[in-house]
């Protein structure tokens, strides 16, 4: 396999390949709406069948809810508790495999203590259920993954988090699941998808479906959101992986079928990892589901709430009461209270949350209780539901659901195929000391690095040795090296500053500033990549730091229906529109 540079231009020229097909008359296998981990990874699998596939998404990749979870890969260890065994183990599969074959860069290993507050039978009760955990990981055969689960006293506990208040728990259960950069997930997706020959246009958005007399799906009309331009793709089947856009892209079919999503929002604050004194994360029970703080490079990310949402879809955002109330929880076992003060940063994500039953009229397979596979009319497949750690399999279902009686003879491959930064992992890793002392990066930057680009680590690299400035941390920044910026617009496929802050690195929620003191630094070393003049690049500069502000104003606010107000007052939404030359 070639490993193919999502580029600019290459995303023009996936373009001009779908406007050319369309003229000739040619159809493609399988069009993909929706550019989120579903969504690219159901472009992966139908490519990887041979099929021939395009994926287009309205905004950046990973931009909706797949930039905006827990960032964790686990199997769901409340799904015990309603007795859902086969969730929970198809879910442990998928981590295992994550972890060990398919993208052991991205998916890393992290253990969780489960404090326990009775001696006798919450020790018991809780044991039986990480141990079925554990004992679930294995049934498949495949060797262990992570480590066995451990029962600590309330010695060992406070050993591994020192700041766990002293009388929140008389000792703990720790075990192990994973942690992933969900943006980064899915950005290689994409670009796998593209090296197998798949067609990826981010910045693309669906503007009708094209359907016959009968109602039938033939293909759709997007547009070009960078030029304005509409473009007729012709396919045999479109898959609608839009999550909680699943209705309104449903609806452009004229068809009264399909699945009914509704959005909730959750968020997560991120707190800098010298503030809670800890080698391991906490998982607590809260009234409402359960609240997570992780241990993640710098800082910690804690959350999350689970609260509808009926405001606008695309920029939710952090309430002051959403940020009160993970706080609050947080602190009833931390021994030093955290303050509003402590946080640097949030993000707020949409759950596409799938209803009971479909619509009249619609075939469906209910392959999963977390998800759903569904043909509101001939042509078009829609996909809802389920989680990031099981995106593979909805990717297959979804896949065997739209090609039908082919699946047989075009089986899923997925299950065995590394993404790219994968393939010759190893042997980077046991290169990494000499290409430290080369650049003099220290072993936080190696790591650094190889969770991010694993062995792809080489093209980095090729950057650094033709500027050597690019070898050094940004001024500004100084967890991501010029070279990170660079090569975001010249291999990852980000076309604006907002892609490489939000999506690309993690500045807008790893910095109190949003990374607002490091943007004319990362503006001048993507200028010249995308080719942009100076009034771009100031448009560029001024419309994220126009949006860091709004999001800012947003989480003073106490309610949603405040903080959107507040937001769009703020906010020119210049970044999802196309820029002007």
């Amino acid at each position: 396999m070639r490993t193919a540079a999502l580029t600019a231009q290459a995303r023009q020229d996936a373009l001009t390949r779908l406007r050319e097909s369309a003229r000739q008359g040619d159809e493609l296998d399988v069009l993909v709406v929706g550019g989120g981990v579903t969504g690219a990874g159901i472009a992966l699998d139908a490519v990887t069948r041979g099929l021939s596939t395009a994926l287009v998404e309205a905004q950046d990749w990973a931009s909706g809810t797949s930039s905006r979870s827990s960032k964790l890969v686990h199997g769901g260890l409340r799904y015990l508790q309603m007795l859902d065994f086969h969730l929970v183990r198809e879910a442990l599969t998928e981590r295992d495999l994550l972890i060990q074959r398919i993208a052991p860069h991205l998916v890393k290993p992290v253990s969780f203590l489960y404090p326990l507050e009775n001696r006798v039978w919450e020790r018991a009760y809780v044991g039986a259920g990480v141990a079925l955990y554990d004992t679930l990981a294995t049934v498949s055969g495949s060797r262990r993954a992570m480590p066995i689960h451990r029962h600590l006293t309330r010695k060992g506990m406070e050993r591994l988090f020192p700041d766990l208040r002293h009388d929140a728990a008389i000792g703990a259960v720790r075990y192990w699941d994973a942690s992933v950069d969900d943006a980064r997930l899915v950005s290689t997706l994409v670009r796998t998808a593209v090296s197998y020959g798949a067609h990826a246009a981010s910045r693309t958005q669906i503007l009708d479906l094209q359907t016959t007399t009968g109602g039938a799906v033939t293909g759709a009309v997007v547009e070009d959101l960078e030029t304005g331009e509409r473009i007729d793709v012709r396919a045999r089947h479109v898959i609608n992986a839009t999550g909680v856009w699943t209705e309104q892209t449903e609806s452009l079919a004229g068809s009264e079928g399909g699945l009914r999503v509704l959005a909730s929002k959750g968020i997560h604050i991120v707190v800098p990892r010298s503030r809670i004194a800890g080698d391991t994360g906490l998982i607590l029970q809260t009234e409402k589901s359960v609240l997570f703080i992780i241990p993640w490079s710098r800082y910690w990310v804690i959350g999350t709430t689970d609260t509808p949402w009926e405001q606008e879809l695309t920029h939710p955002v952090a309430t002051s009461a959403d940020i009160d109330y993970v706080i609050e929880h947080a602190n009833a076992v931390l021994a030093r209270p955290l303050t509003r003060d402590d946080v640097i940063g949030t993000w707020a994500g949409l759950r596409p949350l799938l209803q009971p039953g479909t619509k009249e009229g619609t075939s469906s397979a209910k392959v999963s209780r977390e998800h759903t596979v569904a043909s509101p009319t001939p042509g078009l497949t829609v996909i809802a539901g389920g989680k990031l750690t099981t995106y593979r399999v909805m990717a297959k279902d979804a896949v065997d659901f739209a090609i039908g009686s082919r699946a047989t003879t075009l089986p899923s491959l997925t299950h065995d195929l590394p993404l790219v930064g994968a393939e010759g992992l190893p042997v980077v890793q046991r290169q990494s000391r000499a290409i430290a002392r080369r650049y003099g990066w220290d072993r936080p930057r190696m790591d650094h690095l190889l969770h991010r680009y694993g062995s792809l680590l080489g093209e980095l690299t090729d950057l650094c040795d033709e500027r050597p400035e690019l070898a050094q941390p940004l001024t500004h920044a100084p967890a991501y090296i010029g070279a990170e910026v660079v090569y975001a617009a010249s291999h990852e496929g980000a076309l604006h500053l907002d892609d490489v802050l939000m999506h690309r690195t993690r500045l807008n929620y790893e910095q109190a500033d949003k990374g607002v003191s490091a943007l004319e630094e990362i503006a001048a070393l993507v200028a010249p990549v995308l080719g942009w003049d100076d009034a771009t690049t100031r448009r560029e500069v001024e419309a994220y730091r126009a949006r860091a502000e709004a999001e800012d104003a947003a989480a003073q606010e106490p309610d949603d229906a405040s903080a959107e107000k507040v937001r769009l007052r703020a906010l020119d939404l210049a970044p999802m529109r196309p820029l002007e030359s």
